[in-house]
């Protein structure tokens, strides 16, 4: 669990996987987009397709920020070879941190041996690089949400992701479920889709056991640390 008092607003970029998400997204959108996540020491920074990932490689050449990209983003309906192929090409363009999104027909179905092969297939496909399943839980019921963690963890997949982002964002009770699923797996959590108000959301994420916040406000979440103590709602820093 992420220790709040412990972290000043650099630190807390470690927090964050910054992204520029599709909507007319162009070449100086990704740009700004790595050059914000290396001045705010992000965990990495996603684009939603690997078509970018040569753009992001070069921007964050030199940094620790790891380039990152989504995975049949945002449907997670393609085949599993489609997926696997994807992730490989993603790898080899640069990515360092690959998140597929979980195929949810296949999970409502009951067809945990299919989402299971096309997790195994990713884990493979990616390598080194960090892994990360999106189970868009707003789709979900309560026991596909178990269901689809229980998979993330027999995979071996390095983390349990709520959403896409793109579409309705996890409830407070939704997440809890998750955490309480995987404790004692050793996979982590992100969240991601975090509602408006964001900063006072993502914070609040943070507190009850994420270990990650992916969004597009990177900028506006970290900038509100100094905010979020002054409130009491962020414990005091204690280096």
């Amino acid at each position: 669990m992420v220790d709040l008092s412990k972290l000043d607003k650099w630190a807390l970029g470690k927090c964050i996987d910054h992204s520029v998400l599709p909507k007319n997204t162009n070449e100086d959108d990704i740009r700004k987009g790595c050059r914000e996540a290396v001045k705010y020491n992000c965990a990495a920074f996603y684009s939603a397709t690997p078509y970018w990932t040569p753009v992001v490689a070069d921007e964050l050449k030199g940094s620790d920020v790891l380039p990152a990209t989504g995975i049949d983003f945002p449907f997670g309906a393609s085949p599993s070879i489609i997926k696997a192929h994807e992730t490989e090409l993603a790898v080899k363009l640069g990515c360092r941190a690959v998140d597929i999104v979980a195929n949810v027909g296949a999970l409502r179905d009951k067809k945990h041996g299919v989402v299971l092969g096309e997790l195994k297939d990713f884990k493979a496909a990616a390598g080194g690089a960090l892994t990360k399943c999106i189970l868009d839980v707003c789709f979900l019921t309560d026991d596909e949400i178990a269901a689809g963690c229980k998979l993330i963890a027999e995979a071996g997949i390095d983390y349990a992701k709520t959403s896409t982002g793109q579409f309705e964002g996890p409830t407070m009770e939704q997440f809890l479920l998750m955490r309480r699923t995987l404790e004692g797996t050793g996979i982590k959590l992100k969240v991601a889709g975090v509602k408006f108000p964001r900063p006072q959301n993502a914070y609040a994420f943070l507190l009850a056991g994420a270990d990650l916040i992916g969004t597009r406000a990177a900028v506006p979440i970290i900038e509100a640390l100094d905010q979020m103590r002054e409130i009491g709602l962020v414990p005091a820093y204690k280096p």
